[in-house]
């Protein structure tokens, strides 16, 4: 019988581990193929660790008891969520992260450099086959270069400073299979909201999402990134892109035959499959006050709205952003509507200034932000007030996540909230 995606990547991972300096065979070798519902530890190739929860980590991993990090230069901490700081306690966290930092002898910090998904990719961190674990359930998102990735608590991450290791239960799999060519003004952000609406908020529980057809293999690994990013508002563990040569030249390696084979076999056994032809997909927004709320823009055009964001792990890439000035390039934004863009990363921002994208965006109108998590979290950089509606291209609209419990928050692509800018009502691109 054959293996999932998932369930391959455990295998190698537990079993090239299974053996330690002396020869013996740790807890976690097994000798049968690694399936479904098996319980493992595994061996953790790299942990992210993010401005928020790093006070929380490091009282933790001292109260357990450690006196030193399993591998130093395996952690990366990032202060993204609460740059610039935006209350007096933000400033503890980076005092405390910095004194971590140094103690236990961490090289790998950024400091607003960026938003944590964005840089683990970005700046290499992670490879395909590897095994990651991060204090954020967006964390998901590095399956787009195909790793197991997944988002964890300051308990477990504590744990797994000081041990190298994490058990996990191997999830049940789900492939969403698409064919095709996607219609114009429709993006990988439409496809994963569709998705999501089709699933369900809870629909992938502890499941793996695995993602193939020649839609996903022509995809740019940023819109593999959005794929993979939004896993979890279907309750997904991870989300898995097979690596190919877009992988090779976005992470700067060569693939090995064994990273080319990380995708499911044909007698893997699925907990169901999901098909899908790219030309029907149209361009979709999730609805307030939940993401899989989900609606065609053409039902709700005309609703008049008073913000656009377009920024964030989601889709404050480089290609976001070119999509965003495509539309906007010699026009102006609605009056009285207020556009923020926040680059997802220090290199983006500096790619889209050199390349004119920046001043496109600000001639329309739009205020462009330092890279960070910002808004998208509800912190510094456009919060909104009661009765505000806003267009956004961030991955979760719930109560309270963009300023008060009563914003409505309607998530988009960059296309979709691009023509909202400009119309100042909810458009069809």
């Amino acid at each position: 019988m054959g293996q999932t995606f998932i369930e391959k990547l455990v295998d190698r991972n537990i079993n090239k581990n299974s053996s330690n300096h002396t020869g013996a065979l740790s807890d976690s070798h097994v000798t049968a193929p690694v399936k479904a519902g098996d319980i493992v530890t595994v061996h953790v190739d790299r942990v992210m660790i993010h401005d928020i929860f790093i006070p929380f980590v490091a009282e933790k991993f001292e109260e357990m008891g450690f006196s030193k990090l399993w591998d130093p230069d395996k952690v990366v901490l990032i202060y993204d969520h609460l740059v610039p700081a935006s209350q007096q306690d933000d400033v503890r966290h980076f005092k405390t992260g910095d004194a971590f930092a140094e103690k236990y002898g961490m090289k790998n910090v950024h400091r607003s450099d960026g938003i944590c998904h964005q840089l683990m990719t970005e700046a290499g961190y992670v490879k395909p086959g590897n095994v990651v674990f991060g204090t954020d359930s967006h964390t998901t998102t590095y399956g787009c270069v195909g790793a197991f990735s997944s988002g964890i608590g300051y308990t477990e991450m504590a744990s797994i400073l000081g041990t190298g290791t994490m058990w996990i239960k191997v999830p049940e799999t789900i492939k969403v299979n698409i064919e095709g060519e996607l219609p114009e003004n429709v993006t990988s952000k439409d496809i994963i909201l569709t998705l999501i609406g089709d699933l369900g908020a809870d629909g992938a529980t502890y499941r793996a999402l695995e993602f193939t057809g020649s839609t996903i293999e022509n995809m740019t690994v940023a819109s593999r990134m959005t794929i993979a990013n939004m896993a979890i508002e279907a309750g997904a563990k991870c989300a898995l892109f097979t690596p190919d040569e877009k992988t090779a030249e976005y992470c700067q390696i060569e693939l090995t035959e064994q990273e080319k084979s990380l995708k499911g076999d044909e007698d893997a056994v699925y907990y169901k499959t999901m098909t899908y032809k790219a030309e029907e997909f149209v361009p979709v927004m999730a609805c307030p006050s939940q993401v899989d709320n989900i609606k065609p823009v053409e039902q709700l055009a005309g609703i008049k709205i008073d913000q656009v964001f377009i920024g964030s792990c989601t889709n404050g890439r480089y290609e976001d952003l070119e999509a965003a000035a495509r539309i906007l390039e010699g026009k102006t934004i609605s009056p009285f509507v207020k556009l923020i863009v926040t680059p997802a990363s220090r290199k983006i921002f500096i790619e889209a200034t050199r390349s004119g994208i920046i001043k496109t965006l600000t001639a329309a109108g739009a205020v462009v932000t330092h890279p960070g998590c910002g808004l998208c979290c509800g912190r510094a950089g456009g919060i909104l007030s009661d009765g505000e509606k806003v267009v956004a291209t961030n991955n979760r609209n719930f109560l309270g996540r963009m300023g008060t419990s009563k914003v409505e928050i309607y998530l988009a692509s960059p296309v979709s909230a691009a023509m909202a800018a400009l119309k100042g009502e909810i458009t069809l691109p």
